[in-house]
């Protein structure tokens, strides 16, 4: 890979199952649209699927990856994201990202994932159901769209998406 395309490339985390497709695809396609190209990651061997049937094939296995290739790295919601909240797999890739300084996006129930692996400090935002969540990791869960701490952007929903990416981008940027 050359020096380019790893400032310009953004690893995309989906769930095995159920995650938020509305999210996903508001994100990717901003991403897209903003000349970086995405790469999916997941646990699951062939495809991801989400909450309403669509179907992704991931480019990466979530043991397989290399935190050097990526500019950033964005966690996608939904029901199917609970079943990460304490992957150690998925926690180690994440501190490699956060040690290296690289931005780091979660959504909805992804934030849950960032804060059980110590990787948001103090405050955050997530999906409001789910907020006494963050809480018991010691979190001050703040009841906005889109919140920043360093190099990590957190979101509440799908109706966040726009905000959230135009946020992850403008941090990637910096």
């Amino acid at each position: 890979m050359n020096i380019n395309h790893k400032k310009n490339s953004v690893l995309i985390f989906l769930p095995a199952k159920d995650f938020n497709e509305e999210e996903y695809l508001i994100i990717s396609n901003q991403l897209l649209k903003s000349n970086y190209k995405i790469f999916i990651a997941s646990d699951s061997p062939f495809v991801c699927i989400g909450s309403n049937g669509m179907k992704v094939k991931n480019d990466v296995q979530l043991y397989n990856v290399h935190h050097e290739n990526f500019a950033g790295l964005i966690l996608i919601g939904g029901k199917g994201t609970r079943n990460y909240w304490t992957n150690k797999l998925l926690h180690s890739v994440l501190k490699k990202f956060y040690d290296n300084k690289k931005t780091i996006g979660a959504i909805c129930l992804a934030p849950i994932i960032l804060a059980k692996a110590g990787l948001i400090k103090e405050k955050a935002t997530c999906y409001f159901d789910h907020k006494k969540e963050l809480e018991r990791e010691g979190i001050d869960y703040q009841n906005i769209p889109v919140f920043v701490e360093q190099k990590i952007v957190t979101a509440q929903n799908p109706q966040s998406s726009n905000e959230f990416v135009t946020t992850f981008l403008s941090l990637l940027n910096k």
